[in-house]
């Protein structure tokens, strides 16, 4: 009988830290990452004594599943929207009949290959790689033989599938919304410019695609549209005050709710009201949405349903569904409206 392979996290579990440090000793970042000297000591020296050698993430024999999944995010879990993908992932894995096991990386990638060789050890049927925004994520090759679903990403690496908010769709939801309140006319954009790659990347090029097609279908053209650096509410709050200093606007497509709040701090400061005045729509169902006077109406980012998604698929990949299908690799997930009463006909 072969002897048993020595993983990352019986090292640290013999160590008494936790898998990330007993990752970053053994990658040479003890020093970087101020670890102590005697932690440092300790892990090196239960490696040796263990027979731990570092090496590609290859799971042991899966002679059965083990009904648990491994859920890796690049951002606190604590933050509202992780919170609700979590939940979402949470609910779905329970109804299957699956354990969760979350793990966050705050974007280190030594972070999330530790995650990911200490879920590959405790015999993970499969892993969830989520992200923050939309982006490209390299992943190691040793996960080529277990099963990944992305989550907001992703992989360079073709085959991998990956969930996705359809913001097309949301774009067009958006626009589609103004075009039913009548408004033709004096539409400006916060939070994108005509030229630039804006802040939100992936996710703002496809909103404004959709709302092109709306817009040029309904014979409306944007009247102007304003870059913001980022996406907060002093941004917000600024690029409206210059926008005031030159023009009158009837209706502001913000690129996120955060920006639509400080948006209406300047309208209000120039006495101009929400929405009898200037019509006001946002995107992200973002929690200071609920606090606006009147509700902010936005498209949402279905946090619950893209967490719960992504389980969905990695089970059925684990099960070997849909057979004699082929599954699409992107999976898009509608981004529904949220009506709060912040857009209003224009005035005549």
């Amino acid at each position: 009988m072969g002897r048993t392979r020595v993983t990352l996290a019986d090292v640290a579990a013999a160590s008494g830290v936790s898998v990330t440090t007993a990752s970053l000793v053994l990658t040479g970042r003890a020093r970087e990452l101020r670890i102590s000297e005697a932690a440092e000591r300790r892990v090196r020296s239960t490696a040796r004594e263990l027979g731990y050698r570092r090496g590609a993430l290859v799971p042991r024999p899966r002679p059965g599943r083990s009904r648990t999944i491994g859920f890796v995010l690049d951002t606190l879990a604590s933050s509202a929207p992780a919170g609700d993908v979590v939940r979402g992932a949470l609910e779905a894995a329970h109804r299957r009949g699956s354990v969760l096991f979350v793990g966050e990386t705050r974007g280190d990638p030594v972070e999330e290959r530790a995650l990911f060789e200490a879920m590959c050890d405790r015999r993970a049927d499969g892993i969830v790689l989520a992200a923050t925004h939309p982006r490209p994520v390299a992943l190691p090759d040793g996960l080529r033989d277990v099963p990944v679903v992305l989550l907001n990403a992703t992989a360079s690496r073709p085959g991998v599938p990956s969930v996705m908010s359809d913001e097309r769709q949301g774009g067009r939801s958006a626009a589609r919304v103004l075009v039913e309140a009548g408004h033709v006319r004096g539409v400006h954009l916060i939070g994108v410019g005509p030229c630039d790659d804006p802040p939100g990347g992936v996710a703002a090029v496809e909103r404004l695609a959709g709302m092109r097609e709306v817009f040029e279908a309904a014979g409306v053209q944007v009247a102007g549209a304003h870059r913001c650096p980022e996406w907060t509410p002093q941004e917000g709050y600024d690029a409206t005050r210059r926008l005031l200093g030159a023009h009158r606007p009837r209706a502001l497509v913000c690129f996120d709710d955060r920006l639509a709040f400080g948006a209406c701090q300047a309208l209000a400061e120039a006495g101009l009201s929400v929405p009898g005045e200037v019509s006001v729509l946002g995107f992200g169902d973002h929690p200071v949405a609920s606090w606006m006077r009147p509700r902010l109406t936005t498209v949402a980012v279905p946090h619950h349903e893209l967490g719960a998604e992504a389980v969905r698929i990695l089970v059925e990949i684990v099960e070997r569904r849909p057979r004699g299908v082929r599954a699409p690799l992107v999976h898009r997930v509608p981004m529904p409206l949220r009506d709060g009463g912040s857009v209003a006909p224009p005035r005549r």
